[in-house]
C-alpha cells in the first residue's frame, strides 16, 4: 500500500489525525477547501506539536521527523498526485461529503483506497451516491485518535476482500485495533454510545440528577473515562442531534428518538465545547470550567 495519505477537512477529526499519522511514520497531506483553509489546519497541529514537545511528550528530534512528513495542500487534482489512500473528515452530511468522494476518485489514481471518517451515514448509500460501489469503506476514528486504540471499520456487502485488508493494514499503521461492522444507518459504536447518552440526556431532563452526577455514576461506577454528558459536549450536540435524527429516521426506533433537552440546547447554539457551553461550561483551552 503507498503509504501517502490525504485527509481532506482540518476540522477536529482531520486534525488529530493528521498529526498522529505523521507521528506514526505516515506521508500525510492535509487538504481544505483552499491554500488558506489547510494552511490553518497545519498551524494548528504546529501548536500542537509545540505544546507536546515543551511538555516532553514528544522529543524534539520525533517532532523534526513528523513534521517533515506533513504538508498542506487545497483540495485540487495535483494534491492527490502520489496518493495511495483517501480519508475524508468533512461534516456529517451527506451533501457535503459526496461531492467530495466523487472528486477524489475521479482525480486519484485507479487503486486509490477511498475511506470515510463519518460515524454513522451508511457507506453504502454514501458509495452509490458518489459511484463508489464496492470501492468505499467506513473508517470511523475516535477523537484524539492519538489516545484511542480502535478503528471501526465499516464495510458494506460486496466489497473485495482486498480492500477490506488495505484499510486494515492502514490501521495496524496508525496502532489501532480494527473492529469490523455491517454498514447501517448508525454504525455499532454510535449505536450504543447514543443509548447512553441520550437515557443521561433523559433522566438530567427529568430532574433525577445533575450531570455531574450521572457523568459521575459513569466514571466511578463502571470505570468510563468520560461520562455520557461530557462526551456529548466534546463531540459536538450539534453533531450528536444530526446523528440520532439520522438514525430515528431510517429506523424508527422511539430509542432514537432526540430529547427535547438536547433540541433545545442546539436551537440555543448550546452545541457543547466548541460553543463554550452545553450541558457544561467550557473555557476556551477546552476544559471545563
Amino acid at each position: 500500500m503507498n503509504a501517502a495519505l490525504a485527509i481532506l477537512g482540518p476540522g477536529v477529526l482531520g486534525l488529530s489525525l493528521a498529526q498522529w499519522a505523521a507521528e506514526r511514520g505516515l506521508r500525510v497531506r492535509l487538504l481544505g477547501r483552499d491554500g488558506d483553509h489547510a494552511a490553518r489546519g497545519l498551524a494548528e497541529i504546529d501548536r500542537r506539536w509545540a505544546i507536546a514537545v515543551g511538555k516532553g511528550r514528544l522529543g524534539p528530534e520525533e517532532h523534526t521527523r513528523a513534521r517533515a512528513r506533513l504538508e498542506a495542500h487545497a483540495f485540487t487534482p495535483e494534491a492527490l498526485a502520489g496518493i495511495g489512500t483517501f480519508l475524508e473528515a468533512v461534516p456529517e452530511e451527506v451533501g457535503a461529503k459526496v461531492p467530495v468522494l466523487a472528486a477524489a476518485a475521479a482525480w486519484g489514481q485507479p487503486d486509490l483506497l477511498m475511506l470515510s471518517g463519518t460515524s454513522a451515514l451508511p457507506i453504502s448509500e454514501l458509495a452509490r451516491r458518489a459511484g463508489l460501489s464496492g470501492r468505499l469503506l467506513g473508517f470511523h476514528l475516535f477523537v484524539p485518535v492519538a489516545r484511542m486504540t480502535v478503528v471501526e471499520l465499516v464495510v458494506p456487502e460486496g466489497t473485495p476482500e482486498a480492500l477490506v485488508e488495505q484499510a486494515r493494514g492502514l490501521a495496524g499503521t496508525l496502532g489501532k485495533h480494527a473492529a469490523q461492522v455491517r454498514d447501517q444507518a448508525g454504525f455499532a459504536a454510535a449505536r450504543m454510545a447514543l443509548a447512553q447518552g441520550l437515557e443521561a440526556m433523559r433522566l438530567l431532563e427529568a430532574g433525577i440528577a445533575s450531570a455531574e452526577d450521572l457523568d459521575a455514576l459513569m466514571t466511578r461506577g463502571y470505570g468510563h473515562p468520560v461520562g455520557p454528558l461530557e462526551l456529548s459536549d466534546r463531540i459536538g450536540l450539534d453533531l450528536r442531534l444530526a446523528i440520532v435524527e439520522g438514525i430515528h429516521d431510517a429506523t424508527g426506533d422511539p430509542r432514537f428518538q432526540p430529547p427535547g433537552l438536547l433540541r433545545a440546547k442546539v436551537a440555543r447554539g448550546e452545541i457543547g465545547l466548541r460553543a463554550g457551553r452545553g450541558f457544561y461550561r467550557w473555557d476556551a483551552s477546552g476544559r471545563r470550567a
